[in-house]
């Protein structure tokens, strides 16, 4: 199995990435949202991504021209994907959301078509028996930004066949992303297992009021000199996302300790959701974290 054609379904910052990123990469890509609005939006934003790049001398006028040739824009679901050897989905992560737009899929692909999740936490095993394919249903998770963190994890369900998992190791070396195969379902895969202990015990660190966090930030960035801590990550991914996911590790658990706390949910009822509002725990396009004297002596004062 060759992937030759793709479908990106949800046109948020991370879909529209991805199919950024395949069409640079020589593959044909057409994008797909239920909300048109949505769908424009992402057509403007990578033509500010491109326009970027050509203002900035990355790519030539030819290969800007060349990128937006390969990408295509469907209102409609069925034309999206009637043709694709691949299709990735974005949505948000909720399993009775990702399970009905499975079953679709499955109706309007073609055969053999490989039907991957984006998911950062959902196990493929929760959605592919909303197929009738399980044998081409797969996890393939990317990260953000795209372009600094190349590599995306390749998850197999419980009845992911070899050859989706190599047409999908394929796809993923030709758009230049180190595949990283995870051998055993795990929710939170491999990277983000890691990154969901930091981030629970980071929440609980401020929620106990052990620190504020702002000094968890300063602590880590700190340590391992980053740009940004845990909680100016978790703003970049969005706290509506983050409360998504801790719930859905506290639905498996069934422990009340992996409940969100508060620090985190309040934002989210209030609308306060990070980067893309303008507001989360920090305040943006200016954040504290990002201000040369953050990281000063005093400064946690």
């Amino acid at each position: 199995m060759h992937i030759e054609r793709v479908a990106m379904i949800g046109t948020g910052t991370m879909g529209r990435l991805i199919a950024l990123r395949t069409a640079q990469y020589g593959l044909p890509v057409t994008l797909h949202d239920s909300d048109p609005a949505a769908l424009d939006r992402a057509r403007a934003a990578i033509h500010d991504i491109l326009s970027g790049w050509l203002a900035q001398g990355t790519l030539a006028r030819i290969e800007i021209d060349e990128i937006e040739g390969r990408l295509r824009y469907a209102h409609d679901l069925a034309s999206a994907v009637r043709d694709v050897d691949l299709v990735i989905e974005a949505i948000p992560e909720r399993v009775d959301m990702k399970r009905a737009l499975f079953s679709q899929l499955d109706e309007l692909c073609r055969e053999r078509a490989i039907i991957a999740t984006n998911s950062s936490s959902i196990r493929v095993s929760y959605l592919e028996d909303a197929t009738t394919r399980p044998e081409n249903v797969a996890n393939l998770h990317f990260y953000n930004p795209i372009w600094e963190i190349p590599m995306v994890e390749i998850g197999r369900g419980t009845k992911t066949d070899a050859e989706t998992v190599d047409a999908l190791t394929m796809y993923a070396r030709t758009i230049a992303l180190l595949p990283l195969h995870v051998q055993k379902e795990s929710t939170g895969f491999i990277f983000n297992r890691v990154w969901r202990a930091i981030k629970k015990e980071t929440l609980k660190v401020v929620a106990s009021g052990v620190a504020s966090f702002e000094d968890v930030d300063r602590a880590w960035m700190t340590m391992y000199h980053t740009p940004m801590g845990p909680f100016g990550k978790m703003d970049e991914i969005g706290l509506d996302v983050v409360k998504d996911i801790e719930e859905h590790y506290a639905s498996e658990s069934n422990d009340p300790s992996d409940l969100p706390p508060l620090i985190l949910t309040d934002r989210v009822a209030r609308g306060d959701l990070g980067m893309k509002t303008g507001r989360g725990f920090y305040t943006y396009p200016h954040p504290a974290w990002a201000q040369p004297d953050f990281l000063k002596p005093g400064s946690g004062e």
